[in-house]
């Protein structure tokens, strides 16, 4: 079995940009994707320069062929199941959903992380009137009547605070949580109501939000708004192969994608569990391939 350079599971942005620093690098490498992007929902993706606007699936396509510009770089649509190191971390077994082994020298993860809501129905409004990034979507809401939908104080003033300079017609829901006297007092001065009744449902059609209804009855018209969910990752890869993790969840890295285990990378919003732009996760997937052509450059020479 040929033993490759490196492999990168997953194919979002932080994957992609990995990818392509690497083919241009002439190293071997497989990418990995199952096409479970966080992203997937949403129907433009914004704030990447040059591409604002783009569909997700359409800013993929543009990178698939890109790197078919590099004969070095193989793409694999599978879910990679299992990773297995050997005592020392010089060889990687990557297993996949379709039954498939690989070896490698190096992994960079770049799995991304997914959302969890606490009101189910936010799902049905998710990426087309609902939204959890201002900077990706605030533009397309502005001066419309929104709502804010957060549980945890610092979450709700520091999101409705960012919502604020695109459109002032807001309305806080914070589903059963009372928020302090300070923090209500900060709100209400800019004429921002709020509400802290439980949600008892999100009403509208076809994704786009028409209101929402409260567990005693009454009910808010609102034509979409920003959520601030929790995250996590979709895999314990990190974990399984010994990456140092801090309290936080953040994987501990040198800065530039390189974990506490030797041969393991990390790139985009898999390190940290928490949300980034399209343009920072593929500066990050950079960073980090940077990272592996380094080390395997200085190791070989």
């Amino acid at each position: 079995m040929n033993v490759l350079d490196c492999i990168i599971i997953g194919g979002g942005p932080s994957g992609l940009s990995a990818s392509l620093t690497l083919g241009r690098a002439r190293r071997n490498i497989a990418l990995f994707d199952d096409g479970t992007n966080r992203n997937r929902v949403t129907q433009a993706s914004h704030g990447f320069i040059s591409r604002d606007g783009i569909e997700p699936q359409a800013f993929k396509e543009i990178a698939f062929k890109e790197l078919e510009n590099y004969p070095s770089v193989s793409y694999f649509t599978a879910t990679v199941t299992e990773i297995i190191k050997d005592i020392d971390n010089e060889r990687f077994t990557v297993k996949t959903s379709t039954s498939e082994e690989f070896v490698s020298e190096k992994i960079i993860l770049a799995t991304g992380i997914q959302e969890i809501f606490t009101i189910p129905s936010i799902r049905k409004f998710y990426g087309k009137s609902l939204f959890s990034c201002p900077y990706c979507d605030g533009w397309e809401q502005k001066d419309k009547p929104l709502v804010v939908i957060a549980e945890k104080e610092e979450h709700v003033l520091h999101l409705t605070k960012l919502i604020y300079n695109w459109s002032q017609d807001l309305v806080v829901l914070t589903n059963g949580v009372q928020l302090s006297k300070e923090g209500k007092i900060e709100l209400q001065k800019h004429n921002i109501k709020i509400i802290s009744e439980k949600i008892k449902d999100l009403i509208g059609n076809d994704g786009y939000l028409q209101k929402i209804e409260f567990e005693t009855g009454a009910t808010t018209i609102r034509s979409g708004g920003f959520v601030a969910p929790s995250y996590y990752r979709p895999n314990q890869f990190a974990e399984k192969l010994g990456c140092e993790i801090h309290e936080n969840g953040k994987v501990i890295t040198d800065g530039v994608g390189r974990t506490t285990q030797k041969n393991v990378y990390i790139a985009g919003e898999t390190e940290r569990t928490k949300p980034s732009s399209l343009m920072i996760s593929a500066a990050k997937g950079n960073k980090a391939a940077v990272s592996v052509n380094t080390d395997l450059t200085m190791e070989r020479f």
